[in-house]
């Protein structure tokens, strides 16, 4: 099949600063969770409202500032029911306020503080002149030379453990920097009551390709060699679905015990979670999965890259695509059932526990570098300044405590890294259209009306009626809104329309029109709320529904549906694309 070519241009938003466009084309040829309970003694945070509100030099009042006085005036419930109105982005958090990890149900403390180590000093991270880019190799192609210095350096890092358990480069402390961010431990700034979550936002991707930078600079530290790299997961090519062998030898420091042992090699990952027992459906569904997760679902900048989070917002607003698709499969499917939590790879507190994580990690990066470079009508720059202005915090390779922002992390390439050139088959893996029109009155058998069914707990196949927007051959969206979830549990459902066969373990077909997924994850209440919103316009010339009025829209629960209510469903016009 002939070669494909995109090039990468990367905008960078932020005034008066200029990232440089990658000059070298990114060419492919297609071929439960966890908890924090609050703790009773924890640091303050202070604030003066009302009349005793200063203005900064420029006249103007620190919005910062304004919400934590309104804070003290109105309290938290509040300013989370309309955190818009004087937004500010997320800041890194104040390590000193972290606290115990808990399970949700049952509150017994885990065996692990996720708690960082503490330092009063923080510096602004300012990213090196690159001298020479590094390229993250596939797991699957890598050289001996590659993982003896892999092996080694992992090796190095556990053995801090041992040697300085505080040293924040050792195995486990950075292992729990996932756990703190992910499960909890860290209040907003501001805002005692509210957590920090790295997921299920448009802070997802951001977050991980910081902590994987530098994990990856801590590696090469430790074996002196400032270009290593980390490899890829390549989980999105047929030849890199299976667990990487480097990964499964048992006298390696790269293995984990705490995985599902059905999953080893030679078996294949589905990354739809179909079912499937052929190992050529699986490949072909994951093919479809990418292919619909990456570009036909996908509407909006915020639908591939996750909801607006920001100071003073509920966590976990929405995942996007990419996040809610392969990147919750492949944590599911590593995790060992046999474990209470599904530990390691399985559950947020304990996913860095594992050296797979990492590499998995580093193929949803690639994924994110890959979207960015897609000539589709989505843009790909998020311009909102509480987004490029958000924050983390992360110790270096020279055990410094650095903030880092969002804006800094956008171009892969000015970060000093690559991704090796494989094949990238699913940017061609349209599915098939449909050889005849399907007839809404054959396929309506058991389906209901939308006022009929909803609010509805998915606990079995469902068949929906709903209108579309307008007649013809329509740009429109399919919103499910207000899905509530058990967010402690795995829950995962497809989404098909004028399905007839309801065969669920094929997802290779016109029909599929996208998936809802979430790895279990903490919140207060441990009731999560979204809404996902997939494109039907190649869909609908798939399947050729320009004459109907009304389509049926099939819902397969696959995992937790007995823990899912989806409030609504309905077809609006395409809404306004950008970020």
């Amino acid at each position: 099949m002939a070669s494909l070519q995109y090039s990468c241009t990367v905008v960078a938003p932020n005034p008066g600063h200029r990232t440089p466009t990658s000059s070298k084309p990114f060419s492919a040829k297609p071929s439960y969770f966890l908890t924090h309970a609050r703790r009773s003694h924890r640091f303050q945070v202070s604030c003066n409202g009302g009349a005793s509100q200063k203005p900064t030099e420029d006249g103007k009042v620190d919005r910062r500032n304004m919400l934590l006085g309104l804070s003290g005036l109105y309290g938290a419930a509040n300013l989370v029911s309309d955190p818009q109105a004087y937004a500010a982005p997320i800041e890194a958090p104040e390590f000193k306020s972290c606290g115990e990890a808990r399970d949700v149900a049952t509150g017994d403390l885990l065996d692990v503080n996720c708690c960082p180590p503490v330092s009063d000093k923080i510096i602004d991270y300012k990213l090196p002149p690159v001298t020479k880019m590094r390229i993250r190799p596939a797991a699957q192609r890598v050289t001996k030379e590659y993982l003896a210095k892999f092996e080694e350096a992992i090796r190095l890092m556990k053995k801090l453990d041992k040697d300085d358990p505080t040293d924040p480069r050792g195995f486990m402390q950075q292992a729990n920097i996932h756990c703190a961010y992910c499960n909890g431990a860290h209040d907003q700034v501001g805002y005692k009551n509210l957590d920090i979550q790295v997921h299920n936002s448009w802070l997802f991707f951001p977050f991980h390709r910081w902590y994987l930078y530098f994990y990856e600079r801590i590696l090469g530290k430790l074996i002196d060699d400032p270009t290593f790299v980390l490899p890829f997961w390549n989980w999105d090519n047929p030849k890199g679905m299976q667990m990487p062998k480097i990964f499964d030898n048992t006298e390696s420091p790269l293995y984990n015990a705490n995985r599902n042992q059905d999953n080893r090699p030679p078996a294949i990952i589905d990354l739809g979670f179909s079912g499937a027992s052929d190992d050529l459906q699986k490949v072909v569904n994951n093919l479809t999965v990418m292919y619909s997760e990456m570009i036909r679902s996908v509407n909006s900048t915020l639908d591939f890259m996750g909801q607006p989070y920001k100071a003073g917002s509920a966590p976990s607003p929405g995942m996007g695509s990419s996040e809610r698709g392969s990147h919750v499969a492949a944590h599911v499917w590593v995790g060992n059932p046999k474990n209470k939590y599904r530990e390691d790879m399985g559950n947020f507190y304990s996913a860095g526990r594992d050296t797979l994580f990492y590499c998995h990690h580093a193929n949803v990066d690639r994924m994110w570098s890959i979207w960015r470079t897609l000539k589709t009508d989505v843009p790909k720059d998020i311009t909102d300044s509480d987004y490029l202005n958000a924050s983390f915090l992360f110790y270096d390779e020279n055990k410094q405590l650095v903030r880092v922002k969002v804006a800094d992390c956008l171009d892969h390439r000015r970060m000093g890294y690559d991704f090796e050139r494989v094949d990238i088959p699913w940017l061609n893996y349209k599915p098939p259209r449909k050889a005849a029109k399907a007839k809404v009155k054959k396929i309506a058998s058991g389906a209901q009306k939308p006022e009929d069914l909803f609010p509805l707990n998915l606990k079995k196949i469902t068949r929906v009626f709903v209108p579309k927007s307008a007649k013809g051959k329509a740009d429109e969206v399919l919103v499910l809104e207000n899905i509530e979830t058990d967010t402690t549990k795995f829950i995962k459902f497809d989404v098909f329309v004028n399905d007839e066969d309801d065969n669920a373990e094929e997802l290779d077909k016109a029909e599929y029109a996208g998936t809802f997924a979430q790895v279990p994850h903490k919140t207060k209440d441990k009731k999560g709320k979204s809404t996902i919103s997939l494109r039907l316009t190649e869909l609908y010339d798939d399947i050729d529904v320009a004459d109907d009025d009304t389509i049926v829209v099939t819902l397969i629960p696959r995992s937790g549906g007995d823990d899912v209510t989806i409030g609504g469903i309905k077809i609006i016009p395409s809404p306004p694309r950008s970020g």
